[in-house]
């Protein structure tokens, strides 16, 4: 929320996409981030999408919803979607902060997540150890350490926006 609202901060309404078939996930979300708006004067409005076409549908209402911005879930319908996503943004004109830099490579504005790449490397070392005769029951639980900050300067400024110096600062890769 906070990355989003150093980007568009007379944005007051930002739309949070969450999958309609997860309702769990959905329901945690939308609560984690409530909080998270109000202290910075932000409107947050859920936005449910579990098809393809509920994801356009989702979309076009936006613009219609006074939307100024949207975080994007981290959800497997929509992470395996980023193309459909990304050109959604574009159309609809809407700043988009997506949950992993696969949907910044397809011309997505904004990702802050983990790393998948550092998460299947994580998945390699734990295959070996468990080829090596370890016992699954016996290995820790472990979470992303690594978390990344990727921002699209031509994206943005196809959305006449201006990323200030503090994100670019933060940026873990910055995509011209």
């Amino acid at each position: 929320m906070q990355l989003l609202h150093e980007l568009v901060p007379a944005a007051t309404v930002i739309a949070l996409l969450v999958n309609s078939t997860n309702p769990i996930l959905a329901e945690t979300l939308s609560r984690g981030l409530q909080p998270a708006g109000r202290a910075i004067g932000q409107q947050i409005r859920v936005v449910s999408a579990g098809t393809e076409r509920e994801i356009d549908a989702a979309f076009a209402g936006l613009v219609q919803q006074g939307v100024g911005a949207l975080v994007v879930s981290n959800d497997p319908f929509f992470n395996s979607r980023p193309d459909q996503l990304v050109a959604l943004a574009a159309r609809h004109a809407v700043p988009v902060i997506y949950p992993y830099r696969e949907f910044v490579a397809a011309g997505g504005l904004m990702s802050y997540g983990s790393s998948l790449t550092d998460a299947y490397r994580q998945v390699g070392v734990y295959t070996g150890r468990i080829l090596k005769g370890e016992k699954p029951a016996d290995l820790p639980v472990q979470q992303s350490a690594k978390i990344e900050l990727v921002l699209n300067l031509k994206t943005a400024k196809a959305l006449g926006l201006t990323f200030p110096i503090t994100l670019l600062g933060r940026a873990d890769r910055v995509v011209e």
